[in-house]
């Protein structure tokens, strides 16, 4: 078991030592051992995935402890916090969270709590989202631009939210309704997933 304590800042003169500090003193109250600790310097809207979060994660194995002092520190999105919650909790890492007396892996109403009212924002960001695309469309339609399908072979309107669509899908949001919130049918959905998994496996 390794104790990893995570820490995100968006400015240069942030100061992380009473982060370190109160990390430092859980880990010693909960018996969680040396502390390894990994600083981030970057905004929190940047896909965790591609910083230094999503490396860490990925290093991660099961048993595994990840100490952040609280739930805005791994991201900005309210998705991208679920993302993380969902995938420490199915890799089986504990993730404690100081500011909200956070632990995925415990029962207790403080954390179900958490976990609810973070899956309800959730579902209104994705809501927020779809009426932004039906204005987007809107507006493009009133200034005349076509729509549909764009030109050239194996070209897809899809395109453009495909890092969004592929979160909706990673949250369990019902393929029906990923599909309504873009415009498409569920049929060009299924086509346009099985499309990026074949890219995905041939770059394998």
């Amino acid at each position: 078991m390794s104790t990893k304590g995570f820490i995100r800042v968006s400015t240069l003169d942030q100061d992380t030592e009473k982060n370190k500090l109160d990390i430092l003193q859980f880990a010693n109250s909960h018996r969680l051992g040396n502390v390894e600790f990994i600083e981030e310097k970057v905004s929190g809207t940047k896909d965790y995935k591609k910083r230094k979060l999503g490396a860490l994660l990925d290093s991660m194995t099961s048993n595994d402890v990840l100490i952040v002092p609280e739930l805005s520190r791994i991201a900005r999105s309210t998705i991208q916090i679920l993302e993380v919650i969902q995938l420490t909790q199915d890799k089986g890492i504990t993730l404690y969270s100081l500011k909200e007396k956070f632990c995925n892996m415990d029962n207790s109403i403080a954390s179900t709590v958490t976990k609810t009212i973070f899956a309800l924002v959730a579902q209104i960001e994705r809501e927020l989202i779809s009426l932004r695309t039906r204005e987007a469309l809107h507006s493009r339609k009133a200034q005349g631009i076509k729509l549909g399908r764009p030109t050239g072979k194996g070209k897809s309107k899809l395109d453009v939210h495909k890092d969004d669509i592929l979160k909706l899908v990673a949250l369990g949001v019902p393929k029906t309704l990923v599909a309504k919130q873009y415009g498409t049918s569920v049929g060009n959905l299924y086509n346009f997933l099985d499309k990026i998994n074949s890219a995905t496996i041939s770059q394998q």
